[in-house]
């Protein structure tokens, strides 16, 4: 029997868009109402917000997350080359910006180690090209806390071209304004895939994907940071191989290690480590984290200043950090240009764990995101910050997972977080002059530990999917030993790849009945299956398109025992030597006798009538698809053959029919298409 389809009415796409732009141009005072509240959802939320059940565990998260983000913001800044007050400028506008436009409650936006790496390699690289020395460990005794006049830490100045005037430029102003560039670019790119509904490239970076681009830029962070550790100077390696450049030049000048970073290093790591295997043991009967760094870098700070480390051992440290707020600048439009192709996978990366951490925070606490409202939240998080000096920010796991964990409610924790950094911006930063370079250097290591835990993961990933397993390897490699951009690319193409050498080979199984059942399975993996008399059921477990259809005819052939072609070119020399015997002449050019090779010659018989093909894990068919059906269905007809189809989805029964699998009229549809494979089996029996 044949179900009858329904008869969808058909929609001219023209008209659809036309009204779909009409509905979307026309205007009115209640939708810009909810185009406003959609666009900053604060507006939403706030009016609701229940204080006396929400501020107390709002206020908490925050002032954890506060003190947290403080000694990371210093800290980060030696990943992106940069001086630690921009660090703390991005960290305080972006926690103001994503609550304003977030939909998610939970998540924690701001500096974030994986982005910060990304920004500092297109800092040094652009630096290096235009002609400034990259080594950071200059002399900042001056202490002035100027953030304009820094071409004395740098003989090289670079020429801008701004409304017509010409500027000068130091090592400093240049560096900021390649990120900035670099970030409102990334921005722009953020806010039209919102615009463009283009979300769904973020379905491409597969969990193993993210992994492994996570651990292999973990691995060079970790690198980058070994420098400071052991207190050696050697110059910032850019471009491919830098992992591998930067061991050997730590090898090369291991001699001259700092004694004195060496000790305050493995001090400070032993101190973060057991603190945080504490805090991890006992998590569920502390209230909130332990702000180890926060104390580690206040004691290291005290200890440094009345011991004149910087003075006496030549211990480098972070320099001045100044107060307040320097005025907006817009960023250079020729910088742009040049950064334009590496701010793609910068958006896309930090675009990608925003809504990542969003989605996992939402599913956790029952409440839903926006996907496309989180592109607009986080592009306008670098897009206005780009103004004020601050570089590419992105949600951050280990401090959304602190935030959680701390009673964290809604992103008004994220305004008080905000309100702490404000504090250090005002009043504080230059407190933190004599603080060690080795010291932020432990703290980046430490929180690399959860990244590079997942190589203990390998062996229990490679036994629940090897193929996963390749593509995390194959990830981390290209990350960690050419470049993170790169490594990205590699592990998406890489990625891609698997997918379509799968769906080439796929599996193909002849199919037995379970006794006493309608039911048929896998005859090669399960036992106590009965083969149905004269017929064969073929399962062929992918879309049949263009890249796999010759691995298609080939396993069919194998499975069935027959090859309709060769059978035919086998029956044709078998008649055409019946017909013609030689005489005289015994044997053959092979050296076979008569006999032999027309034993040779003889057809095959063949032990079925009808083959039924479970078309059940079959997607969507191409026009190669159908033609190669359509190929089967007349060369098995030579043999008396029947070819059944079972359980075709309608998008493979519309395929066929435009195809002409059926013939003009559809009428053969009935005798040739089945919805089981039982149904298939009791007519092949009836009609033979």
């Amino acid at each position: 029997f044949l179900l009858e389809r329904k008869t969808h009415a058909k929609i001219s796409r023209k008209e659809a868009l036309l009204a779909r732009m009409r509905k979307s141009c026309s205007f009115t005072p209640k939708k810009l109402k909810n185009f406003v509240m959609d666009f900053f959802p604060v507006l939403r939320w706030l009016p609701k917000y229940q204080c006396k059940e929400y501020i107390w565990g709002d206020v908490m998260s925050g002032l954890v997350i506060g003190i947290i983000l403080v000694p990371q913001a210093i800290a980060y800044s030696l990943l992106a080359g940069l001086k630690p007050i921009y660090s703390l400028y991005t960290s305080f506008f972006a926690n103001i910006i994503y609550f304003l436009m977030g939909t998610s409650r939970h998540v924690s936006v701001g500096i974030f180690s994986l982005i910060s790496l990304m920004v500092g390699q297109v800092v040094d690289r652009e630096l290096l090209l235009a002609g400034f020395d990259l080594n950071d460990d200059v002399s900042s005794a001056s202490g002035d806390g100027s953030l304009q006049n820094d071409s004395q830490f740098n003989t090289t100045t670079f020429n801008f071209t701004t409304a017509g005037m010409n500027t000068e430029c130091g090592k400093e102003c240049y560096a900021i304004g390649i990120a900035t560039a670099l970030t409102f670019v990334a921005g722009v790119y953020q806010v039209l895939m919102g615009i463009f509904r283009l979300g769904f490239v973020s379905m491409y970076l597969s969990e193993s994907v993210l992994d492994g681009f996570a651990t292999g830029a973990s691995l060079t962070i970790l690198t980058a940071q070994v420098k400071y550790l052991i207190g050696i100077k050697i110059p910032r390696s850019q471009g491919h191989g830098m992992l591998v450049i930067t061991w050997i030049n730590i090898f090369r000048n291991i001699s001259q290690a700092n004694l004195c970073d060496v000790i305050t290093s493995a001090i400070c790591i032993v101190v973060l480590v057991t603190a945080k295997e504490l805090g991890d043991r006992y998590k569920h009967k502390l209230k909130f984290p332990l702000p180890t760094e926060l104390v580690v870098i206040v004691v290291a700070t005290l200890v440094s200043h009345y011991a004149n480390l910087n003075e006496v051992y030549a211990s480098s440290v972070s320099g001045a950090i100044p107060t307040g707020f320097i005025p907006p600048k817009v960023p250079h439009f020729n910088l742009m240009l040049r950064v334009a192709v590496d701010a793609l996978p910068l958006a896309i990366v930090s675009f990608v764990f925003t809504v990542s951490l969003s989605e996992m925070c939402a599913k956790k606490y029952a409440y839903t995101i926006r996907a496309n409202q989180e592109m607009f939240a986080v592009g306008f998080c670098n897009i206005i910050p780009s103004f004020f000096h601050s570089f590419a920010t992105s949600a951050a796991l280990a401090k959304t997972l602190v935030k959680t964990s701390t009673g964290c409610q809604t992103q008004v924790s994220g305004v008080i977080s905000a309100m702490v950094v404000l504090l250090v911006l005002l009043f504080l930063a230059p407190l933190f002059y004599s603080l060690q370079k080795c010291v932020l250097a432990c703290i980046i290591i430490v929180s690399l530990r959860g990244a590079l835990r997942k190589f203990r993961d390998v062996p229990a990933r490679y036994h629940v999917n090897k193929v996963d397993t390749l593509v995390w390897v194959i990830t981390t490699s290209a990350s960690a030993l050419i470049s993170t951009e790169i490594g990205l690319l590699v592990g998406i193409v890489f990625s891609m790849l698997c997918i379509i050498v799968r769906t080439q080979r796929p599996r193909a199984v002849l199919l037995g009945q379970i006794q006493n059942t309608s039911f048929y399975e896998d005859d090669y993996e399960y036992e106590n299956l009965s083969s149905v008399p004269k017929v064969k059921i073929f399962r062929f477990e992918a879309p049949v398109y263009y890249a796999n259809r010759n691995y298609f005819l080939k396993s069919l052939h194998r499975l069935t025992n027959l090859d309709p072609n060769l059978e035919a070119a086998r029956r044709k020399k078998y008649n055409k030597g019946k017909r013609h015997p030689k005489k005289g002449d015994h044997t053959t050019a092979n050296g076979l006798g008569i006999r032999e090779t027309t034993l040779q010659l003889v057809p095959k018989q063949i032990d079925f009538h009808t083959l039924v093909l479970d078309c059940s894990s079959i997607s969507f068919l191409d026009t190669t698809g159908v033609n190669t059906l359509k190929e089967i269905l007349k060369d098995y007809k030579d043999f008396n053959i029947s070819v059944l189809l079972a359980c075709c989805n309608p998008s493979v029964i519309d395929s066929l029919k435009r195809g002409g699998y059926f013939g003009k009229d559809f009428g053969s549809m009935k005798e040739m298409l089945f919805y089981s494979i039982h149904n298939a089996v009791q007519f092949a029996k009836d009609q033979k």
